[in-house]
């Protein structure tokens, strides 16, 4: 995929924005962002936002419209030492979410064990899966419970809390379960939602309520900068 992004960088050199930031993060602006969004001062707000340490995994950000955003129904990802992120933003807040979001999956493996080796998360993760299931089920939503007890993604499941139950419908259930509907889509997703959260927010007491041991995790990530 880096390779790809050379060689578009080379058919349009002279219409890219490309910079590194002072700390040495390479951005690449492929296409233009909506909305007159400016990538340079969100960029910059990202790297005011989360602790340095918190980098080590990413070398690059691609901002632009990428073929996987069709193929996989996505609009940014993470993929060897870059963050895919789409052009099309409705506002700065939402660029940066994003960006966070995709943030957080680059630390899923350096921070693996501190985030999913106890179990604690996954556990955490499941019981609020069960709580879903039976408000769900007393809303007029039955499905087997099994579906509710793999904490991987599962597409099947996916599609069935966007088109079956509804977002709309699924934030209402979700409410004092999840911090967001997404963040019930898979542990993944628990933990990247529960991340971006944190660094978005200056009061974390909902988060710490809502989901004790997520908030515990992110915590203790963010805290090992004083060790290093």
């Amino acid at each position: 995929m880096l390779n790809y992004l050379k060689e578009s960088y080379q058919r349009n050199l002279n219409s890219v924005n490309d910079f590194y930031t002072s700390n040495g993060l390479h951005v690449y602006v492929k296409d233009p962002v909506s909305n007159g969004v400016n990538p340079e001062v969100v960029i910059s707000k990202l790297e005011s936002v989360l602790p340095p340490h918190l980098f080590s995994e990413v070398e690059m950000v691609a901002i632009g419209h990428f073929k996987e955003f069709e193929e996989r129904k996505i609009n940014a990802f993470y993929s060897d030492g870059c963050l895919y992120i789409s052009n099309e933003q409705d506002n700065e807040a939402d660029l940066i979410d994003d960006l966070i979001h995709e943030m957080s999956h680059s630390l899923e493996e350096s921070y693996g064990y501190e985030i999913y080796g106890d179990k604690q998360l996954e556990e955490e993760f499941l019981q609020k899966r069960i709580r879903l299931y039976d408000e769900l089920w007393a809303h007029g939503y039955k499905t087997p419970k099994s579906f509710f007890l793999d904490p991987e993604y599962d597409a099947e499941f996916d599609d069935y809390l966007l088109n079956k139950v509804g977002y709309n419908k699924l934030s209402m259930v979700a409410l004092g379960i999840f911090i967001s509907a997404y963040a019930a889509t898979s542990l993944r997703e628990y933990f990247a939602t529960g991340f971006t959260y944190y660094y978005l927010n200056e009061d974390l007491v909902w988060l710490k309520m809502t989901c004790p041991i997520l908030y515990s995790k992110i915590d203790k990530i963010n805290k090992m900068k004083d060790q290093t």
